[in-house]
């Protein structure tokens, strides 16, 4: 959840929403945040699957130092989320999801 009132800095301005399509289904996330904080304020944790084990991986390090986030956007694999902004119509998608894990 976005901090919306703070102690210190005040009250956030109201935030944009864009859209942005995840695994075929469009969701509204605010414009401007970085695609693992604004999926991850959705309650979406998983970005990505090993590929030996399927092993389910998300947000590790928050800085763009590790693999641990990364997603299919707008076709490009391996694209690091938590350094990169949403766009509106933005196409992101699991990576390594098998069958099973649709």
């Amino acid at each position: 959840m976005s901090i919306k009132k703070h102690p210190i800095l005040g009250d956030a301005p109201e935030a944009e929403e864009v859209t942005v399509i995840l695994d075929g289904v469009p969701i509204k996330v605010e414009k401007g945040q970085m695609i693992a904080a604004a999926l991850l304020e959705k309650g979406i944790r998983v970005n990505r699957y090993t590929r030996k084990n399927h092993a389910a991986r998300g947000i590790f390090c928050g800085i763009g130092q590790c693999t641990d986030c990364v997603m299919v956007v707008n076709g490009q694999r391996n694209v690091r989320t938590c350094i990169t902004p949403v766009e509106d119509g933005m196409i992101i998608e699991t990576q390594n999801r098998t069958e099973e894990q649709k």
